[in-house]
């Protein structure tokens, strides 16, 4: 016999009390209610032995009764026809069909037959022998049956063979059936009488019933055991749980509350009643709506109600409390949903954290991001905030007012940045109080720059108001540290419609206008004008393309013919810088000369004209040899102060091969007037060489005609509006005629030429010569021409 698996079932009567098991256990409840073999909760583990009850003195079977009478454990399935049927009938030894050949000869060995039905039935616990030891324990049981049979006592022996038989695990709904019908068949082959028959197997029957019923209740009694252990560890385990999360409750650091549907709150712990300055049982006394503050944000509590509803599980949101002593106390809270066993909304569970200092600590810095920390106005960052948004409302006007304070640097260096400082916050003060709406903003943009926002300006008007307004008030001093100080301010104000501008040309075209009124004078305001910001613009770009434009050779010279008003020859030539410009077309030196100046590209250019100039010279000298005139070259104030100027011009005459005495340089008045020390010295060493120098537009600078006998002058070029001024008899002056005469005058007193520039009509011509000036050039003579047209024009010359 191999092992078998078993299939546990608990009895009906698990669950019944230890006495009515007991009482159901009986003798006579063993024949009457039957108990299910192996319905047993255990596993395959042997039997507890030491559980095991002494065996009671087996009672027979009723009176009359026998086997075949009556089935004294239905659930055995003794009376059961299916069960009978299954147990092979015995015939006689020799006699049998070919069904029967299995159990031939079993007679003389029921050890064999016995293992046999056993085997063909089914088992609810494992038999823990193999097929041999199975064969031998029935084998003894079989002997010590028919011993029992012939001994004194055979009924209590019987029933202890049927004991051993399910102590050895012989259980289940066949087994006891097909053994008493093996047994029964046995003992009456034997010759036994049926009614001692009946009497043993009544025996064996009962021994095994007591010895499973006594196992089946030790079951029982251990299930119930464990059970009742299992529930008393779970609900220690349960109270322990609890407790602890009472602790966590009653002592987190964080506000803890729980409120039912109506929002009664019905538990809070300690850290959110003290975060509010109440006792727990004095919140108990609220309700959730007593917890409003006029800061709660817009839609707060109709997200709460959605949260009651079930429509949301959780909502965090930031959420004033007014403390008990009256202040804001700032939160952080969780609220979430706790729903029934069915689903349905039962308690909302708020956790509450504390961020009054957080949020402080956000707000400092978050002004501390916006606001200028010197003045306290608003910083560039929250200007171009609120600028955007003025800029949103499509059928506003924005007006800016850019405010710089003049000579601010001035102070800083006199006074000290302390003093500077104070003007600065004293300065914003009173910018402040020159607003005269809530929507107007004031912002430091840097240094000692201001400007005011007028989201809705309503007019150009409005914003001269207002600049006028800020001028008179820094009208009155400052008094700071004992020092009394006045300063004033440049205002450059714009105004345009927000369709037409953005942020940063609104801006730019305010600084822009404020710059002009620097220009000006300073003190005072300067409306934008649109055509001189494209001028302005324009001079912009030309000052960003001008290297580019010297790289690709987009400067050219042209030169124009000097005359002598004595024989009308060509004596000299200005050399006049041009630029080609790609998208401008020609442009004159009056577009681009002071930029190149102000960006320091004046140096490379002024060295591009002199040597161009040198070597058109050098070509005319190899061409036309005396015919050729002295080429006069103009030199900026700000290339003869570059201490590199001199040697520079020196390698352009040698790298050029000219004679110095063919090159003149022209300066203007005003230059000469600023050219002392080295610069002075270097036109000295110039004209020493030979180099021709000469004073350009004299009459309109200084005419500090006592510094003329310092310089090494040559040439003195009449100022053009002198020479305007006598285009023709109705418009020569008086005066204009006496100072003319007397520079020329004293220009041929010092032994210098006189030169007249811008000559168009021919009663210029008359009076220049009646004056006695020497030489003249303009239209009258010549137009600027190219070097190749005036190399034409010498070929035509005639010798002087």
């Amino acid at each position: 016999m191999s092992y078998t698996s078993v299939s546990t079932r608990l009895p009906r009567s698990a669950s019944q009390p230890r006495e009515q098991r007991l009482a159901d256990a009986s003798p006579r409840s063993e024949c009457e209610s039957g108990w299910p073999i192996g319905s047993s909760a255990g596993s395959a583990q042997p039997w507890n032995k030491r559980a095991r009850r002494p065996l009671r003195q087996i009672r027979p079977f009723p009176q009359g009764n026998t086997p075949g009478d009556v089935d004294p454990f239905p659930m055995l399935g003794l009376a059961n026809p299916k069960a009978i049927a299954q147990i092979p009938k015995i015939k006689p030894y020799g006699v049998g069909s070919q069904g029967n050949s299995r159990f031939r000869n079993l007679h003389a060995n029921p050890p064999e037959r016995w293992a046999a039905v056993l085997d063909t039935g089914s088992r609810d616990r494992i038999v823990p022998m193999s097929s041999s030891d199975v064969r031998a324990f029935l084998a003894e049981l079989a002997e010590k049956l028919e011993a029992a049979v012939e001994g004194m006592d055979p009924a209590d022996r019987v029933a202890e063979l049927g004991a051993e038989l399910a102590d050895s695990h012989f259980a289940g709904d066949e087994v006891l059936g097909r053994s008493i019908a093996v047994l029964n068949a046995h003992l009456a082959a034997a010759g036994k009488a049926p009614s001692r028959v009946a009497e043993l197997m009544n025996a064996f029957t009962t021994g095994y019933l007591r010895t499973f019923r006594d196992w089946l209740l030790d079951e029982q009694e251990s299930v119930r055991a464990a059970d009742i252990a299992a529930r008393r560890k779970v609900e220690e385990q349960l109270r322990a749980s609890e407790a602890r999360l009472r602790a966590v409750f009653s002592q987190a650091g964080v506000g803890t509350g729980l409120s039912d549907m109506t929002g009664r709150i019905i538990e809070v712990n300690n850290a959110f009643a003290s975060m509010l300055g109440y006792r727990p049982e004095e919140v108990f006394e609220m309700s959730v709506t007593d917890l409003t503050h006029p800061e709660d944000l817009p839609g707060m509590w109709d997200t709460y109600a959605a949260l009651l509803r079930g429509q949301d599980d959780h909502v965090q949101q930031e959420k004033a409390y007014r403390h008990r002593d009256g202040h804001t106390v700032w939160t952080n809270i969780n609220v979430s949903l706790i729903r029934d066993d069915y689903g349905q909304p039962q308690y909302t569970l708020m956790l509450v954290e504390d961020i009054s200092d957080r949020r402080a600590l956000r707000e400092r810095l978050h002004y501390r991001a916006h606001h200028d920390q010197l003045t306290g106005l608003a910083n560039r960052s929250r200007f171009f905030d609120v600028l955007a948004g003025a800029l949103a409302d499509p059928n506003a006007r924005v007006g800016l007012c850019y405010v710089d304070l003049d000579h601010f640097k001035v102070v800083n260096d006199t006074f000290g940045h302390m003093v500077g400082d104070e003007l600065l916050v004293q300065a914003a003060a009173r910018l402040r109080a020159c607003l005269t709406g809530p929507d107007q903003l004031v912002a430091r943009m840097g240094g000692d720059e201001f400007v005011i926002l007028l989201p809705h300006s309503g007019g150009a008007q409005k914003l001269r108001r207002l600049a006028a307004a800020v001028l008179r008030t820094f009208h009155r001093p400052f008094e700071i540290h004992n020092h009394r100080l006045s300063v004033s301010v440049s205002i450059g104000v714009m105004e345009e419609h927000v369709s037409r501008t953005n942020a940063t040309e609104l801006l730019q075209a305010a600084d822009t206008t404020m710059y002009w009124a620097k220009t000006a004078g300073r003190d005072r305001y300067a409306m934008f004008d649109a055509a001189r910001g494209r001028r302005e613009h324009t001079r912009a770009e030309l000052t960003a393309a001008m290297p580019v434009a010297l790289s690709r050779g987009e400067f050219v010279v042209d030169y124009q013919p000097i005359v002598s008003l004595g024989d009308g020859r060509m004596v000299a030539v200005e050399a006049l810088v041009r630029w080609q410009h790609p998208d401008l077309g020609i442009l004159a030196p009056a577009r681009f000369i002071d930029l190149a100046e102000d960006n320091g590209h004046i140096r490379t250019l002024g060295a591009h004209v002199l040597e161009r100039a040198c070597r058109c010279s050098r070509r005319w000298h190899d061409e036309y040899s005396d015919l050729t005139p002295i080429v006069s070259v103009n030199v900026s104030a700000v290339e003869v102060a570059d201490p590199d100027w001199l040697q520079r011009v020196r390698q352009i005459i040698a790298d050029t091969d000219v004679d110095p005495s063919w090159l003149q340089l022209e300066l203007t008045e005003r230059a000469l007037m600023q050219t002392t020390g080295r610069p002075l010295r270097a036109l000295h060493q110039l004209a020493e060489t030979g180099v021709h120098i000469a004073i350009d537009d004299f009459g309109t600078g200084y005419s500090n005609l006592a510094y003329l006998s310092q310089l090494p002058l040559d040439v003195v070029k009449l100022a053009g509006p002198f020479i305007h001024h006598i285009r023709d008899d109705g418009t020569a002056r008086r005066a204009d005629m006496l100072i003319l005469e007397a520079i020329i005058k004293l220009a041929h007193a010092l032994r210098l030429s006189v030169t007249a520039e811008y000559v168009e009509t021919r009663h210029q011509v008359e009076v220049l010569r009646d004056l006695g000036s020497d030489t003249a050039q303009g239209k009258y003579f010549y137009d600027p021409v190219s070097a190749d047209k005036l190399a034409s024009l010498l070929a035509t010359a005639e010798p002087g």
